[in-house]
């Protein structure tokens, strides 16, 4: 499966729109991370428990998009982007959308 943020695929023509396509997950902070983070504010810096998990979030997203367009039939997601919301004190949700398309076989 071919996924990009550009509205199209250099070298491959889009033949069909099939529709928009999301994955979404919603993630809370662990205990560990929220001391760290605590004691990390006082210094400054990056909060690497914080990072990886957005990455990780950020990760499982792409790939419930990529599952989603795999089940209408796609070769392909164009126009990713990504999102992020309050949930609950404590949970966040990083969603990833886009448009899946057919493209034209070669």
């Amino acid at each position: 499966m071919i996924y990009s943020t550009t509205e199209t695929i250099p070298g491959q023509e889009i033949t069909e729109v099939l529709g928009v396509v999301t994955g979404n997950v919603v993630q809370s902070k662990h205990i560990g991370r929220d001391i760290m983070a605590g004691l990390k504010s006082i210094v400054g810096g990056e909060i690497r428990g914080y990072t990886e998990m957005l990455t990780e979030a950020r990760d499982i997203a792409v790939a419930r998009l990529v599952e989603s367009a795999q089940q209408k039939g796609a070769d392909a997601v164009v126009g990713i982007r990504f999102t992020t919301s309050a949930i609950t004190d404590g949970a966040c949700e990083l969603m990833a959308f886009g448009t899946a398309v057919k493209l034209r076989a070669s």
